[in-house]
């Protein structure tokens, strides 16, 4: 299975032509949040991502109401909105949490989380990024260590997120689980 991901494109819809272009190699796309500035034109963004010809999943950023979004998404054929929810495509289980970014811990993320432990075959899709990685590293470690404990107890194929600009592009490993910022560009991750 070939995914595009991506995130954090802030409202930039010069960059939905380019994913249009990656879409075309990809079976299924992902958005991480962050594709508005505090909401702004919502609306005309989804339609955006909705009109890339492929089925996409969506979580939401910091910078997005998450019942808004989740309304909005309803109206869009191509779109499923995973927060706090789950989504199979191809044998794989697609993990949602939304929102977030600034905590270290997150109590709603651990009970929802809690039943995939043991599961095969899934992808954690998140705004927030792990604790302790390569991707987190600003002044110190900013990422979520609730994140990082689910990832080394579950053990994801996959492990998708957002939020440090700084970070854009890179990957790194929690044990054999791959780890990616894909950026507002997007990557293709071929599973």
């Amino acid at each position: 299975m070939k995914i595009l991901a991506f995130t954090d494109i802030h409202g930039k819809t010069r960059l939905l032509e380019a994913l249009r272009k990656k879409a075309r190699k990809a079976d299924i796309i992902v958005c991480a949040g962050d594709f508005t500035v505090f909401g702004s034109r919502a609306k005309q963004i989804l339609s955006g991502i909705n009109e890339l010809g492929k089925k996409t999943i969506l979580i939401n950023g910091n910078h997005e109401d998450e019942r808004e979004i989740e309304r909005m998404c309803t109206k869009l054929p191509n779109i499923a909105f995973i927060h706090k929810k789950t989504y199979t495509h191809q044998g794989y289980t697609f993990i949602g949490y939304g929102g977030g970014g600034f905590s270290l811990a997150d109590k709603g993320f651990e009970r929802f989380t809690q039943k995939f432990i043991g599961k095969k075959n899934i992808i954690l899709v998140t705004h927030a990024p792990p604790y302790g990685t390569g991707l987190d590293k600003l002044w110190e470690h900013r990422g979520s260590k609730s994140i990082r404990d689910f990832i080394r107890k579950a053990k994801p194929l996959l492990a998708i997120n957002g939020h440090f600009h700084e970070h854009f592009g890179k990957k790194d490993k929690i044990g054999k689980t791959l780890l990616i910022n894909p950026g507002p560009e997007g990557k293709i991750i071929e599973l």
